[in-house]
């Protein structure tokens, strides 16, 4: 295991396949910053709430030249699913082989009812124009976490 990414860092590259059938990169975002989360499963409750709070936040956040793309290990179709079905207008990328997912650091052990198992630490990257890393949000609780995005976002200078 690498050592984790903090802040400061270049952010891990990465390209995988989004919903509505196109590759996601981080190249594609640079001359803006990348508000990068990492989530569990799609269509659960917490995964849900925070993909709806992230779409009804869209508009602020383009405005300060922020895009958001959301991770999980469910594929591509699943992900066109999920955004059908909610209306979402964030773009999903699908990291079934874990690639971006173990790069970031997100892969982890996690326990539920004393049972241990690997999983997704839901997590959320800030990333500058220029692909460097400037606020981490590790273990993230969904409820009030897109306000604090945004928050951090319009420190930013423009």
């Amino acid at each position: 295991m690498s050592k984790p990414i903090s802040i400061g860092d270049q952010a891990p590259d990465f390209t995988l396949p989004g919903d509505g059938g196109k590759d996601i990169s981080l190249k594609d975002y640079r001359g803006q910053n990348l508000i990068l989360y990492f989530y569990p499963k799609d269509d659960t409750s917490g995964c849900t709430t925070e993909a709806l709070d992230f779409t009804a936040n869209l508009p602020k956040f383009s405005k300060l030249n922020s895009q958001i793309v959301g991770v999980s290990k469910d594929s591509a179709a699943k992900h066109d699913k999920f955004k059908a079905k909610h209306a979402l207008k964030i773009s999903l990328a699908a990291d079934e082989e874990l690639s971006a997912i173990q790069a970031y650091g997100v892969w982890v052990e996690k326990s539920m009812y004393g049972r241990k198992y690997m999983g997704i630490e839901r997590s959320t990257f800030l990333i500058d124009s220029t692909g460097k890393i400037i606020e981490i949000w590790r273990k993230v609780r969904v409820k009030g976490h897109v306000d604090a995005v945004l928050a951090r976002v319009s420190e930013l200078p423009e």
